[in-house]
């Protein structure tokens, strides 16, 4: 009976083999595209030139408690913390709304269009993400929504609002866009 002494040694070849196939396939998984964390580099855009800035003047305002002539009229038609044009009757009869309910897809109506709307759960900023697709107008900026006692915001992808709803039904809100546009979701 013979023993073969290249035993180990083959062993080693191949487990050097094998650990050279997955390093080569692992270098190959690398990507090299233009997105988030490319590695390209790119030169550094060039500086912008000083600019002259015009001179800073000052005066002293006037005393706003002598007189109310110098500002302007408050607007009627919307009641305070129901800016957008929504109607005060909406946000006095309101029902309760909590966010989980939201979640979801709704049918959009506004503006004489339907689209869809989409309210996940998922933390952005200080609302939540959502989105809408097929919309037109301010609803195809949005980007996040959240709940405030019984509205409804819907936000753009920067945050600020876009529209208000309150709720009317069990599966219907209702409001507006900041434009005065009317909006309603249902399911």
């Amino acid at each position: 009976m013979s023993v073969n002494n290249n035993g180990g040694e083959d062993m080693r070849v191949f487990h050097a083999a094998a650990g050279l196939v997955i390093v080569l396939a692992l270098a190959g998984c690398q990507r090299s595209f233009g997105g988030f964390g490319s590695q390209d580099i790119s030169p550094a855009p060039a500086p912008l030139q000083a600019q002259p800035v015009p001179s800073v003047s000052s005066s002293q305002l006037p005393d706003p408690s002598t007189s109310t002539a110098q500002f302007p009229a408050a607007p009627s038609g919307a009641a305070a913390g129901a800016p957008g044009g929504t109607d005060v009757a909406e946000a006095t009869n309101a029902l309760d709304v909590t966010k989980e309910s939201m979640v979801g897809s709704w049918r959009v109506s506004s503006a004489g269009s339907s689209c869809d709307m989409f309210l996940t759960l998922t933390n952005l900023g200080s609302g939540s993400r959502g989105g809408t697709r097929g919309c037109a107008g301010e609803l195809t900026t949005m980007g996040s929504w959240e709940v405030s006692g019984k509205q409804v915001v819907l936000k753009d992808r920067n945050g600020s609002a876009i529209a208000r709803l309150y709720k009317t039904a069990d599966t219907r809100f209702d409001g507006s866009t900041n434009s005065g546009q009317p909006v309603s979701l249902s399911r």
